[in-house]
């Protein structure tokens, strides 16, 4: 019972900042870049619910247009991380054998590894900028997905069905990406979400440090960054875009908590 409410809190506030998002996309109450040197740094009011900016430019809308921008890279970045790394962990788990050992070490090697540390060694070499950090975390997300598919892989090759399978005559690839892969599905959506999580924090880290997400365009990471300079005179800077991260990070939480 517990398990269950602490899930339906957590589906509650996820529909309340995918809300946020879905409306982002379609309309703000301002436009998010456009500035306003008499409006600079005003605190929130009717006309602007968050405050606004050191620009003057409404925060609501910031977050609103930034809140998609960071969950778009997020997306973008779990779809191609776990893509392949889901390929790479059915193909090691499957076959086994030298091949599993050394891309599994060297998974072993990545994963030792924090994902800023890997995204500032990455991002090094490709540049800044909001396309170059979907491929950054998509190339630092490729290790968990193959970690955590290679794991039920292993184990569900050697079970009866599978067995049947190949009495039957099926391939190698039918099996694994007929037979067994459906039946990672459940340990794979749950990767998903804490993936998404992680994806979230990872850009908004990113964009704080200044390589992601760079001016005027605005992301969560990004608007911390701005706001961080301005914590003692205008504290509702930070409060929106910090709230909405903190808002997204307890909800997923929330839906992948096990007891």
């Amino acid at each position: 019972m517990k398990k269950s409410k602490k899930f339906i809190i957590g589906i509650v506030m996820m529909a309340v900042v995918f809300g946020i998002v879905l409306v982002g996309i379609f309309y703000t109450p301002y436009d998010p870049n456009k500035m306003n040197g008499s409006m600079k740094n005003m605190p929130p009011s009717l006309k602007h619910w968050f405050g606004t900016d050191n620009f003057g430019r409404d925060i609501l809308s910031r977050v609103m247009d930034g809140s998609k921008t960071t969950f778009l890279i997020a997306v973008f970045t779990v779809v191609s991380g776990g893509a392949i790394g889901s390929i790479i962990g059915a193909l090691t788990g499957y076959f086994g054998g030298i091949f599993d050992t050394i891309v599994m070490r060297l998974n072993d090697v990545l994963l030792s590894f924090p994902y800023i540390l890997l995204g500032l060694v990455v991002i090094s070499f490709l540049g800044i900028g909001k396309y170059n950090i979907v491929i950054a975390m998509g190339i630092l997300f490729i290790p968990s997905f193959a970690r955590v598919i290679r794991s039920e892989y292993v184990t569900q090759k050697e079970q009866d069905y599978v067995k049947n399978a190949r009495l039957m005559g099926a391939s190698h690839i039918r099996i694994i990406f007929v037979h067994i892969l459906p039946n990672t599905l459940p340990i794979l959506l749950s990767s998903v979400t804490i993936g998404f999580n992680n994806a979230v924090l990872t850009e908004a880290a990113l964009s704080f440090l200044g390589l992601g997400v760079q001016p005027p365009d605005a992301s969560l990471g990004r608007m911390l960054a701005e706001a961080q300079a301005y914590l003692m005179n205008a504290p509702w800077y930070a409060l929106a875009p910090g709230g909405m991260i903190i808002l997204t990070v307890l909800a997923f939480s929330l839906i992948n908590e096990r007891e």
